[in-house]
């Protein structure tokens, strides 16, 4: 997963171009499409301005959208609301704003003016704000009484966390709001996590360790810009993900003779084939269902030095993909919610609706069901989401184990939650101090 620069663009842009281009982006996710392509849209020279202001402003969006409905009983037009809970989103909380409230309620009109579909709401925009300016303290504090305010998440969302997760949901959806860092995996055929970290400190860039290829740099940066990107001494990929490769492979053994066989099923873009490589010598198939994600998949490996089988398919229908002969070990990361990485996809929950999580639960569970007969006596399948609901994580692994009488359950970190703070702990359960939320079960096949 390629991370994001959340730092404010020091380009000398006109802030009203940006907000305009960040509340296109609210505006594209209120619809319904992902962030990614929405960014996608905007001018290469705003884009990383918008992307900052964008991320800022749904990490807020909670709070702006409560503010607004105190200052406007009625909404405005779409695209003059998304403009005013984006610049609300900036102003509501002073210690975090990027820019002085004055500065924003200036340049949100000026943006207002400055389009035609916002032209006519400019002086509703404006009256908002600076009522806003004036009334702050007691308009933040009648918000205080939505849950969905409070925390910037739908209040469904923060349901099933307290539900999932009584003792930890207010840590988890706090930290979904902060930003997440630029986390490195070393490529051990290449070099080292100690190599790596001291060729940082020789350009004083700061990190440190994290896990046992991970490395967490102080202040994100342009990968490109990063020493050995060309030569692959590093891929980007969050702590949490990195325990995949190892949960896999440990103790397991090949065939007399023989090279393990790997299926890393739902592969792209590839972040975890790489680090399958990395440990060992395997015959491994990246598996995708999207042809165009599987180009990236091979680009990625190509950068890095390492080759696997790159096959478009539907891991739910082996017979269009799958040789006939078992794998020692499938990893089966499969689609969800993505509620675990909100940190790095603000825009996840407010996309997701309720209905979601059975119907990505459905697709888990006959992945699971599918793929489970392609395991060789003796091998394995690692199951894991990104997620932090435990329909898509310890209740769907606790059900595939009872449906499945061969199936050994083996240790494994089962619900990892997401947090910040690499030289500080926050959950008990957790060695890594700092990762997004993950889950990850693992099975083994018993010999007949």
């Amino acid at each position: 997963m390629q991370a994001h620069s959340n730092s404010i663009s020091s380009a000398p842009i006109a802030l009203w171009r940006q907000l305009q281009g960040a509340a296109a982006v609210v505006m594209a996710v209120r619809d319904g499409q992902s962030m990614t392509p929405a960014l996608g849209d905007v001018a290469a020279p705003l884009r990383p301005g918008v992307q900052a202001l964008a991320f800022h402003a749904l990490r807020w969006l909670g709070r702006a959208e409560a503010l607004r409905q105190q200052l406007a009983k009625r909404p405005p037009p779409p695209e003059a609301d998304a403009l005013l809970c984006v610049a609300l989103a900036l102003a509501c909380a002073e210690e975090d704003a990027p820019y002085s409230a004055h500065t924003l309620v200036d340049q949100a009109v000026e943006a207002a003016k400055r389009s035609e579909a916002t032209l006519h709401q400019a002086s509703f925009i404006n009256g908002c704000l600076r009522r806003f300016l004036r009334e702050r303290d007691s308009l933040v504090a009648l918000t205080e009484k939505s849950p969905q305010a409070v925390w910037n998440h739908p209040q469904w969302w923060i349901d099933r966390v307290k539900k999932d997760h009584p003792a930890q949901w207010q840590a988890v959806l706090r930290a979904n709001n902060r930003r997440a860092p630029l986390i490195l995996r070393v490529n051990e055929r290449k070099t080292t996590q100690a190599h790596y970290l001291h060729a940082l400190s020789a350009i004083n860039i700061g990190a440190c360790a994290v896990g046992a290829q991970g490395v967490i740099l102080d202040e994100a940066c342009a990968v490109t810009s990063l020493p050995g990107f060309a030569e692959g001494h590093f891929s980007v990929q969050d702590a949490a993900a990195q325990l995949a490769a190892p949960l896999l492979l440990d103790g397991l053994q090949a065939p007399a003779g023989g090279r393990l066989r790997i299926l890393d099923a739902c592969a792209a873009p590839g972040g975890k084939t790489a680090h399958l490589l990395e440990l060992v010598d395997a015959d491994v198939t990246a598996l995708d269902i999207d042809a165009g994600r599987c180009e990236r998949i091979g680009q990625n490996l190509a950068r890095l030095g390492l080759q696997a089988r790159i096959v478009a398919g539907d891991a739910s229908r082996p017979e269009g993909w799958w040789d006939g002969q078992p794998y020692d070990a499938i990893l089966l990361d499969a689609p969800c919610t993505a509620s675990g990485i909100v940190r790095r996809h603000p825009d996840v929950r407010w996309l997701r609706r309720p209905s979601d999580v059975a119907q990505l639960a459905h697709i888990q569970a006959r992945l699971l069901a599918t793929l489970w007969p392609l395991v060789r006596a003796g091998g394995r399948l690692l199951y894991c989401t990104c997620s932090v609901f435990k329909a898509e994580g310890e209740q769907q692994a606790q059900a595939f184990a009872a449906q499945h009488a061969d199936a050994l359950v083996r240790p494994a970190p089962g619900h990892l939650l997401p947090q910040e703070g690499a030289r500080a702990a926050v959950f008990a359960d957790n060695a890594l101090r700092e990762h997004d939320g993950f889950y990850y079960a693992l099975f083994e096949k018993r010999s007949a």
